[in-house]
């Protein structure tokens, strides 16, 4: 279990959620980092009384610092992260960051000795095979965070040695899965941000949307389970009770469910392999809608193939889609593209990347993402 924690990424949904996470069961937090949200940074200060905090945003930083007088340390910038993420005391860092940004700051804290609960969906999707690789050097656990990625950890505990013939990995679909490819053409970003099931930050709920989410969550579930493209299956369940599932040789499925709650999976990754009492809501099966499933549509959501053919080229590629991905989404949710471009302005980008397969580094994936950035942006230009 946890003993002593860093959240990388404290005021966003994920860290906000894991900090209720050590309020309840009394967590030691070590260090706390965050961009601009200094108004609740302080707060989280205040509360959890951290030794060190970083504020990426160097303004934020100096106005933080002018507010909480000599309180305790505050330092700043991509610099500032590594140093939280390797900084002494703590046993696991949690990486609760959006983008690539995370690749560095996991490799440092990996580096330090820390076990590391991993929601930082594009460190894996980027740099899998560098950070699985130097997690097994360096003996510390990569546990996930995610609700489906954990839940197939759940049910894959008591099954060692056991073969896997498939995963399940289920998806609420978003908040447009009923919606046509002619009325996607005029949906907005306020429209996309009202996820039917989960509340999350701004940049993974157009992902939802888009269900490039899922396609992330595929190439993650590779690296995490070391499993193959072909056992990967998504399958679209709008409940979102069924947080995926495991089947193995034999036939059976064995699958984790729960309310939609995203506190559930932070707290099995920070107190594995303990079940300490929660306090959560209950799933009533007696009251609780029918579970459905469904395919996904790709035609109407084709982020989901971009994700999965990326996977199946692997190396570098699925840095450049994820790179790719975060600008359009970024220009999606300024209003500077409409919806159905996001996959078309990823797909250009992947078609024009000579791809590195074999023999990459950190430094590469950090060229691809910014190549493909740039790339993107003379097509939005």
């Amino acid at each position: 279990m946890t003993k002593s924690l860093v959240i990388l990424g404290s005021t966003g949904s994920i860290g906000t959620q894991a900090l209720d996470v050590c309020r309840t069961l009394g967590i030691k937090v070590c260090g706390l980092s965050a961009h601009k949200n200094i108004d609740l940074l302080e707060q989280q200060i205040h509360e959890f009384n951290p030794r060190l905090v970083c504020v990426t945003d160097e303004k934020s930083a100096l106005e933080i610092k002018q507010r909480i007088g000599n309180k305790l340390e505050i330092i700043t910038g991509v610099d500032g992260l590594l140093e939280i993420a390797s900084m002494s005391g703590a046993d696991t860092a949690l990486n609760a960051l959006v983008g690539v940004i995370g690749l560095r700051p996991t490799i440092a804290a990996i580096e330090s000795g820390k076990d590391i609960a991993i929601a930082n969906k594009e460190v894996l999707v980027t740099a899998g095979k560098l950070i699985m690789d130097l997690a097994r050097e360096k003996q510390v656990r990569i546990l996930p965070v995610d609700s489906e990625h954990s839940a197939i950890f759940q049910c894959l505990q008591g099954n060692e040695g056991n073969s896997i013939k498939a995963i399940y990995l289920t998806a609420s679909g978003g908040p447009f899965r009923k919606k046509s490819k002619s009325e996607l053409e005029t949906v907005t970003a306020a429209d996309a941000l009202k996820h039917p099931n989960w509340i999350m930050g701004p940049k993974i709920t157009i992902d939802s949307a888009t269900m490039m989410n899922k396609g992330l969550e595929v190439i993650e579930a590779l690296w995490l389970f070391d499993l193959q493209l072909e056992q990967v299956v998504v399958l679209v369940h709008p409940q979102s009770i069924v947080h995926s599932m495991v089947e193995f040789a034999d036939t059976a499925i064995i699958a984790q469910l729960g309310v939609p709650d995203m506190r559930l999976p932070i707290q099995y990754a920070l107190t594995y392999p303990n079940r300490p009492d929660s306090g959560y809501e209950r799933l009533n099966l007696l009251s609780c809608p029918p579970l459905c499933f469904e395919p996904p549509d790709t035609e109407r959501f084709p982020c989901l193939c971009l994700a999965i053919e990326a996977a199946a080229e692997g190396g570098l590629l699925p840095a450049v889609m994820n790179g790719a991905n975060e600008v359009a989404v970024s220009a999606f949710l300024d209003g500077s593209i409409p919806f159905l471009r996001i996959p078309k302005l990823i797909e250009l980008v992947m078609c024009s990347y000579n791809n590195i397969k074999e023999n990459y580094s950190v430094n590469d994936v950090i060229d691809a993402d910014r190549w493909a950035r740039e790339r993107i942006h003379e097509y939005l230009n």
